[in-house]
């Protein structure tokens, strides 16, 4: 944004720069929080894959001097939790869809759509697809190992070009948040409701108040 120019030659001025760099940051913030929070919520109603996450990440901190902080090394190691959160984003999308021009005239699915014309994707509906996701409401994170699913059946993130640019932080940002939790507690939900609304982020219906038990040293 601060070095490229319109065709005319223009750069952008100081205020739009910064009222750009506002759009991304709040962005960034409620997905990356929704996401976190979905995954307090399904680590709770499936011990078996919150001992495998706390396996991994104690294995990583015990790998650490007295007061060393992670580093990008450590965050390649969390494969199996990575898959976690994906599963995790894939059952609750941060992200619900958003809306794209046709760029030609096409058919999809029996109906002709003409060029011009503003289509809604769905995240959502994308990833609860049978044909590409087998028994598609069932929690299984292995669904992401080796090549994981085909491209595009998988969109927390969008995809293509457009895809979001906020990526990699997003998955720095939400493997940091769950060493650090994981490795300090483990919680049960105060209220065992597993209904999920979205308004537009996914939230449990009656709110995730949790209990929470520090591991003993």
């Amino acid at each position: 944004m601060l070095v490229t120019s319109d065709e005319n030659g223009n750069f952008m001025k100081e205020a739009e720069i910064a009222d750009k760099i506002l759009s991304l940051l709040i962005g960034g913030h409620d997905t990356a929080s929704s996401v976190c929070a979905s995954v307090v919520m399904f680590l709770a109603e499936l011990p078996h894959v919150y001992q495998r996450v706390y396996e991994e990440q104690m294995e990583i901190a015990k790998s650490k001097a007295p007061g060393e902080l992670l580093n990008w090394d450590d965050i390649k190691k969390m494969k199996y939790s990575w898959n976690v959160a994906c599963e995790v984003m894939r059952l609750a999308p941060p992200l619900q869809g958003t809306f794209r021009e046709a760029m030609t005239d096409f058919m999809y699915n029996g109906f002709s759509i003409p060029k011009g014309c503003k289509l809604y994707w769905s995240a959502n509906s994308t990833h609860k697809n049978s044909e590409f996701f087998f028994e598609p409401h069932k929690f299984d994170p292995s669904r992401f190992e080796g090549s994981g699913p085909v491209p595009y059946t998988y969109v927390p993130f969008g995809g293509g070009p457009r895809m979001c640019p906020g990526k990699e932080y997003a998955r720095l940002e939400i493997l940091v948040f769950m060493h650090n939790l994981v490795k300090r507690f483990k919680w049960e939900k105060v209220i065992p409701n597993k209904k999920i609304v979205f308004d537009p982020m996914p939230n449990p219906e009656k709110g995730l108040p949790i209990r929470l038990f520090p591991h003993k040293a």
